[in-house]
C-alpha cells in the first residue's frame, strides 16, 4: 500500500463529494435537524390543548374554576356550549381535545363533598389523557388533600379508554408506512426512466408531462390500498384495534394521503439527478414527518412555529383524519378542514412536478 496512492483516493472522493451538493447538505443538515428537532421542537409536556367548557352553573364560583384551570396552562379555551352533548359533539369532531362539565349545582356538590367537576377526554391521543390526570389532581376551593380533593373532578376517557397503546399506534402506522413508500417509490421514477435509458423511448411518444406524472401515479395507488388493507386487516386481528366510523371513509382518507405522498415524490424525482439522491431528498421528508406529525410526540406539546410547520406535512392531516374516523366515528365531512389541505397540498405538489419535468435527457 502506497500512501501517495492512498491520498490520491482521499483527494478524489472528497471532490466528488464537494460536487454533490445533496450529500454536503446531509453532512450538516441531519445533525441541524436531529438537534433542532429532539431539542426544541419536541416537548412531551403539553400545554395549552384545546378545551371546551360546559358551564351550566353560571355562578362566580363556576367562573373561578374555569379562570383556575385555564391558569394551569395546561388547556386553553376553545369553545362554550350548554350541555355535555356538545362537548361529546365536538371532540368527536376533533374540534377539542378535552372537556369540562361543571353541573348546575356545583356548589352544593362541593359544600357535600360530591364529585363537582367532569372532564371529558379524547383518547385517541394517549398524552391527552395523561395532561387530564394532571387537572384531575388540581384542588378546587384551596382544598388540596383529603375527601373533598380525591372526590372533587372525574376524568372519562373516551374512544380508549383502556388507554392501550396499539390503538393509538396503529392508525398511525396506516400513515407512516404510506409515507415512507409512497415518496420514495416515486422519488425515484423519473431518475429511474432516465438511468434506465427508457427516456429516450419517452420523448419519442406524444405522451404529455402531465399524462406521464398521472400515469406514473395512479399504479402506486393500489399498491397504497393494499398496504392499508394489511395494516388495517392485522391491527384489527391482533391488536383488537376498533372501527368506529366507515370503512369506505378510511379508505378514502388513505387515497388522500398516497396520493399527496406520490405528488410529492413526483416532485423531489423530477430534481434528482440519481436514485441515491432522490433517497437521500426522501430522508429529508420522513424525519420531520415522523416526529412532527404527532405520531411519535404529541403535536400539542410543540411550539406554535414547528406547528406551523407541521401544518404543512400530509401525515399530520391524515393522522386527525385517520384517527378521527377510526377511534372516534367521525365522518369525513366532519374532518373537512384536513380533507382540503390534502387536496390541496396534492394540487400544489403534481402542478409543480409537471411544470418542472421536461422530456429531455439534460
Amino acid at each position: 500500500m502506497k500512501l501517495r496512492r492512498l491520498m490520491a483516493v482521499m483527494v478524489k472522493e472528497l471532490r466528488q463529494m464537494r460536487r454533490d451538493r445533496i450529500t454536503l447538505a446531509m453532512i450538516v443538515g441531519i445533525p441541524v435537524m436531529q438537534l433542532l428537532l429532539f431539542g426544541y421542537a419536541i416537548n412531551t409536556n403539553l400545554r395549552d390543548l384545546s378545551a371546551g367548557f360546559a358551564d351550566q352553573a353560571r355562578t362566580s364560583a363556576s367562573r373561578a374554576l374555569v379562570m383556575d384551570i385555564v391558569a394551569t396552562g395546561v388547556v386553553s379555551p376553545a369553545l362554550e356550549v350548554a350541555t355535555p352533548q356538545e362537548l361529546v359533539d365536538a371532540m368527536r369532531r376533533g374540534e377539542i381535545s378535552i372537556g369540562v362539565v361543571i353541573p348546575p349545582d356545583y356548589e352544593r356538590r362541593r359544600a357535600e363533598g360530591r364529585e363537582a367537576v367532569q372532564i371529558l377526554v379524547d383518547g385517541s391521543d394517549n398524552a391527552v389523557q395523561s395532561a387530564a390526570a394532571q387537572l384531575a389532581q388540581m384542588p378546587l376551593d384551596g382544598v388540596s388533600s383529603g375527601p373533598l380533593a380525591t372526590r372533587a373532578i372525574s376524568v372519562t376517557g373516551f374512544y380508549n379508554p383502556q388507554r392501550r397503546s396499539a390503538v393509538n399506534i396503529v392508525p398511525g402506522l396506516i400513515g407512516v408506512i404510506l409515507t415512507m413508500t409512497m415518496v420514495l417509490f416515486t422519488a425515484v421514477a423519473i431518475v429511474r426512466e432516465r438511468e434506465r435509458g427508457n427516456m429516450e423511448l419517452l420523448i419519442a411518444t406524444p405522451v404529455s408531462s402531465a399524462e406521464l406524472m398521472i400515469g406514473k401515479v395512479l399504479p402506486y395507488v393500489a399498491i397504497g390500498l393494499v398496504q392499508t388493507t394489511v395494516v388495517l386487516a392485522l391491527g384489527m386481528w391482533l391488536f383488537d384495534v376498533p372501527l368506529g366510523g366507515s370503512l369506505l371513509h378510511a379508505y378514502l382518507a388513505a387515497c388522500l394521503l398516497i396520493v399527496a405522498n406520490l405528488a410529492l415524490g413526483l416532485l423531489i424525482s423530477t430534481g434528482a439527478q440519481s436514485q441515491f439522491q432522490a433517497m437521500q431528498m426522501t430522508f429529508f421528508i420522513f424525519l420531520p414527518s415522523i416526529l412532527l406529525s404527532g405520531f411519535m410526540f404529541p403535536f400539542a406539546g410543540m411550539p406554535k412555529v414547528v406547528q406551523w410547520i407541521a401544518e404543512a406535512l400530509p401525515l399530520t392531516h391524515f393522522l386527525r383524519l385517520i384517527r378521527g374516523v377510526m377511534l372516534r366515528g367521525a365522518g369525513l365531512s366532519e374532518l373537512w378542514p384536513d380533507v382540503l389541505a390534502l387536496l390541496g397540498f396534492t394540487s400544489v405538489m403534481m402542478t409543480a412536478a409537471i411544470l418542472r419535468f421536461r422530456k429531455r435527457l439534460d
